[in-house]
């Protein structure tokens, strides 16, 4: 007779070969933290953002957060930008359609369009807070193309006065390599949601990097257990404690689930195969928490359900207004975008808005204060 020792008992490889992503085998912390402040003596301080591969994971890998940002820069970029003025071409007496001519030959790293950088600009400093593009400029100082950088790649160097001194640019193919130097006209850097006397913007991911962490949690969580409604785990009660011998079951077990066929044993070997199975409305309701995490990725940038698709489930007056707010932020990443354009480059553009709600609510206020409104008969109106 066999001798059963506790020792004996063993698991299965199933999760290996059909479930490799479960959730007890993640590390949920996705996005160390990291910062940098240290400068030689006549300097201040640097930034460059070493997080910035974390930062972009993040958006890559969250859905509602890529979509959020997505939607964040295509509104701001809006339809297109008009072009005001540009100083070096109004001193040559040249009309707004030469200007418009001009940005239309800028290709960034080949692919580009001045408004896909644009858009592009707008995603990368709400990521990581901060967008460089280097200024090209030919010997008449006319910008010929403004070329996208890596934002890890870029140290910018404050003076002892607070101000930006330089910018470097390291190549991390090469080690040893010496960095590429642009002074600040050289360069036009976009620093988002500045704070203080910082050099540097400030990222979004960093706020949100909790509400990441436990979004993903949840979800690997809710994985698992919709998995195991499909295929619940095994528990075999075999006649013997050789360990070659549970070996040989355990993979051909394994080897039966992988397929989805069925597995036959001689009799008397396996006593019993045990079921286990997580019931349904056995653990807690995860929807309401998800929604929760939701709902703090919307007021992280004011990005409501609606504008990504989704329903809100509110009335339509409720859905105005938190558009209009909306609009607000979208009008202020304009204005930023703008005023940085014209301080920087030299270029008095505007970017339209894509679909702006004052017109209608204009109109919804007229219709409230008309003279057959029930304001006006209950005294509220204007001609009351």
């Amino acid at each position: 007779m066999a001798l059963n020792k506790i020792s004996s008992a063993d698991y299965t490889d199933f999760s290996s070969k059909t479930y490799a992503d479960s959730a007890a085998a993640q590390d949920i912390t996705l996005y160390p933290s990291s910062f940098r402040t240290d400068a030689a003596a006549e300097e201040v301080g640097f930034w460059q953002n070493n997080d910035w591969i974390n930062q972009l994971g993040a958006y890559l890998q969250v859905s509602e957060l890529g979509g959020m940002i997505d939607r964040k820069a295509q509104y701001v970029v809006g339809k297109g930008f008009k072009v005001k003025t540009f100083r070096e071409k109004l001193k040559e007496g040249l009309g707004m359609d030469s200007v418009s001519k001009q940005l239309s030959k800028i290709r960034g790293n080949g692919l580009d369009t001045f408004n896909s950088i644009m858009y592009n600009a707008v995603k990368t400093y709400t990521i990581g807070g901060d967008f460089y593009g280097e200024q090209i400029r030919n010997s008449r100082n006319e910008l010929k193309n403004l070329k996208p950088l890596n934002p890890g790649s870029v140290r910018v160097v404050g003076s002892n006065k607070g101000i930006v001194k330089r910018y470097e640019i390291y190549d991390f193919k090469e080690i040893n390599a010496k960095p590429t130097i642009l002074e600040p006209e050289q360069m036009f850097h976009l620093a988002y949601n500045r704070i203080a006397d910082a050099i540097h913007g400030q990222s979004l991911i960093t706020k949100l990097m909790p509400i990441i962490e436990m979004r993903q949690e949840a979800m690997k969580d809710l994985r698992v257990v919709f998995h195991r409604y499909v295929k619940p785990l095994l528990i075999s009660s075999v006649d013997t404690d050789d360990t070659a011998e549970i070996l040989a079951y355990k993979n051909k077990m394994d080897s039966a689930m992988e397929k989805g066929e069925n597995l036959v044993v001689p009799k008397g070997v396996v006593d019993s195969i045990e079921k286990i199975s997580i019931p349904q409305y056995s653990t807690l309701d995860p929807l309401p928490w998800l929604k929760l995490l939701q709902n703090e990725f919307i007021k992280a940038e004011g990005v409501p359900a609606l504008v990504q698709g989704v329903s809100s489930q509110g009335t339509e007056s409720e859905s105005k207004m938190l558009y209009l707010s909306w609009q607000q932020i979208v009008e202020f990443n304009q204005m930023f975008l703008e005023e940085q354009i014209k301080a920087q480059i030299g270029i008095d553009l505007e970017f339209e808005f894509p679909a702006d709600i004052s017109p209608v609510l204009a109109v919804d206020n007229k219709k409230d204060l008309s003279p057959n409104s029930k304001d006006v008969a209950l005294g509220r109106g204007k001609n009351a």
